[in-house]
This record gives C-alpha cells, sequence and structure tokens, in this order.
C-alpha cells in the first residue's frame, strides 16, 4: 500500500520541527550554563564561535527572546500539524495525538538536548551562536516589542535585566569557594597558595611581623666573630644594625656590604659603618598587607621597622616575610612541599 504523499510531508515537517525545537531548547540550556571563563579563553584562541557566543550573553534578554520565540513557533505549529494529521488521517483523535505529541517533546526536544547541553555547555554555545546571531537579527522587531513589555512587567519587581551581568563579578569568599571545588584542575599546593592571597586583603603587618624579641639583627657591641656568624645563617638579604637595643637603631646592612661592614667593624670604625648602612624604614602596625607590599616595590625597600601609634618599635617586616605568608604558610615544610609537587 502507497503512503499518503501529504501525510509523508506533514510528518517530515513535524520531524523537522521536532528538531529544531531541541535545537533551541539544547541552546537555550547551552548558552545559560557556558563558563564564559572558558569562552573567553577559546576567544583569545582566535575562536570566532566563542567570540560570538559571548557578543550574545551581553544581551541575554535579546538572546533569550530569540530562542524562546524560536522555540513555541516550532512547537506550536507541530502541535497544529499533529492536529491535522489527528483529523485528517487518524479519525479526529485530537487529545490522543497531543498526548503522544507533549511525550514526544519532553523526551526528543526538552529533556534529551537540555542533558546534553548541559553536560557540554561550551560546545552547544559555540555551535549554535551562527544560527542565533541570525534569530536575534531575524527577530529583532518581534524581540524589541517582547522585551519592552518583558522591561516594564520587570520594573513592578525592581529588576532589570541588566542586573545580569553582574552575577559574573565575585567576591573573595566566593572566589575562594571556586579554588576550593577546582578538585583536581589545580594541584593542591596551589589551591592553598591563591586561597592564601585572597586572604591576605584581610591581614595587616601586625599579623605576621617579627616581634622586637626575635627579631635577628647585629649588635655593633658585638665582636667580629658573632657578627659574622649572624651574617652568615641569616636566611635574609638585609640585616638591622643597632647598638644595645633594638630601639637604638643605626641602620640596615645589605648583605653584598658585609665583607665591607665586617671589616670596620673588626677595626673598630663605628663612626664609617653608618656610611655602609641603608636608612632605616619603618612602617605603621596597622597598615594592610598588600598595601605594604605595594609600598615596599614602589619605595624599592625589602625590610622595614614595624611601630605602633606611640613611634615605639613593635616587630620588623620584610618582602621574604609576605612571600611566605603567600607560599610558607601552606606550603609546611620541604618534605610536605615536595610530596605535594610529587602527587
Amino acid at each position: 500500500m502507497q503512503e499518503d504523499p501529504s501525510l509523508l510531508i506533514l510528518f517530515l515537517t513535524l520531524i523537522f520541527l521536532l528538531i529544531l525545537s531541541g535545537f533551541f531548547s539544547g541552546s537555550e540550556t547551552g548558552m545559560m550554563a557556558a563558563n564564559k571563563i572558558k569562552l573567553r579563553n577559546l576567544s583569545k584562541k582566535s575562536k570566532t564561535s566563542a567570540k560570538r557566543a559571548l557578543d550574545l550573553l551581553k544581551r541575554p534578554d535579546q538572546l533569550l527572546s530569540a530562542i524562546l520565540v524560536g522555540n513555541n513557533f516550532a512547537n506550536i505549529l507541530a502541535s497544529a500539524l499533529v492536529t491535522i494529521m489527528m483529523l485528517n488521517y487518524f479519525g479526529g483523535n485530537v487529545v490522543l495525538g497531543s498526548v503522544i505529541l507533549t511525550i514526544i517533546i519532553l523526551i526528543f526536544s526538552e529533556i534529551t538536548p537540555k542533558t546534553m547541553a548541559a553536560i557540554k555547555p561550551e560546545s552547544f554555545a559555540t555551535r549554535s551562536s551562527f544560527i542565533l546571531k541570525i534569530l536575534v537579527y531575524v527577530f529583532k522587531p518581534l524581540i524589541f516589542l517582547t522585551n519592552f513589555l518583558s522591561k516594564q512587567i520587570l520594573k513592578i519587581f525592581k529588576l532589570d535585566a541588566k542586573d545580569a551581568t553582574l552575577n559574573e563579578n565575585l567576591n573573595t569568599e566566593e572566589l575562594k569557594t571556586l579554588l576550593e571545588e577546582s578538585g583536581d584542575l589545580i594541584p593542591k599546593q596551589y589551591r592553598k597558595m591563591l586561597s592564601s592571597v585572597l586572604g591576605m586583603e584581610e591581614l595587616i603587618v601586625e599579623d605576621i611581623m617579627i616581634p622586637t624579641s626575635e627579631i635577628i639583627g647585629i649588635d655593633i657591641n658585638q665582636d667580629y666573630v658573632e657578627a659574622t656568624k649572624i651574617i652568615e645563617s641569616t636566611e635574609y638579604t638585609r640585616l638591622p644594625v643597632f647598638q644595645d637595643t633594638i630601639d637604638n637603631m643605626i641602620g640596615i646592612l645589605h648583605l653584598k656590604d658585609s665583607y665591607s661592614f665586617l671589616d670596620k667593624l673588626n677595626q673598630g670604625e663605628i663612626r664609617d659603618i653608618k656610611e655602609i648602612l641603608q636608612k632605616t624604614y619603618f612602617v605603621s602596625q596597622s597598615t594592610l598587607l598588600m598595601k605594604q607590599l605595594r609600598e615596599f616595590l614602589a619605595s624599592n625597600q625589602s625590610i622595614a621597622l614595624v611601630v605602633d601609634e606611640y613611634g615605639e618599635i613593635e616587630g620588623l617586616i620584610s618582602v621574604e616575610d609576605i612571600f611566605k605568608e603567600i607560599t610558607g604558610k601552606f606550603g609546611g615544610d620541604k618534605e610536605e612541599l615536595e610530596k605535594n609537587l610529587l602527587n
């Protein structure tokens, strides 16, 4: 028995509309779920489709309008075709046709494409961007009208579609959470290091400074041998030089000048020592740590004495201490750091 050509055409058209509906459903999920950071990385690699997707996402209201107009058009036309088919070829059982169409749309045009898009959103977003951009242009008058009416309704709820772009900005706590949930994508030691950097905005100089009782420096009243031991054992490139106590500072010794310093110290030329030393740099104990790091770089300094509001010396801080706060605090000892690197 030869099949009626008109019925065949209706079936093929219906299949096409279901595929079109699935495309719009998958594109909606793909576009909205796509990671913009990944899309930006793809766009930097000269991938035109990623740039196009990012451009579409700049106006999510227009994008959604185009997708929904197309999706509703496909679904409504499919429903009309099923009604025609049921009336002309299947005894007029329109309700049965509607039930069957609903199940088919849910499975093949909604759930399946949306699930696929949720698994690989960037792939869906880039591949569908070309057609979606054309549709945004074609449906522009209709999109303008629907968006205008939608904006009036949003105003009732004190909402603005442009505020959707603000969701891209993450605060410090959200960035920390993102790092914690990155899993194996970022090695553990690097996650902790980055988390430490993010947490530094809350720290001040007083939090990590070396207190006066623990400051390693050179007392010019010490003999040559003791001063040499201190210089050879220090991990810093600069050392404070004082007389009797840290409160009586003379200056800062850079280790590149240690030979001249030790020579003059050995000869008892105390007055000439001051010419070798750098001026003492003082900072407030309440200065934010990141601000202090910027000040160190701007002033070409790497070590400073920390003073309180009365000008009393409370401790010492260096660029090395700040870097240790970033790397050493979570790196643990050398063995643990090597263990993390191997893992």
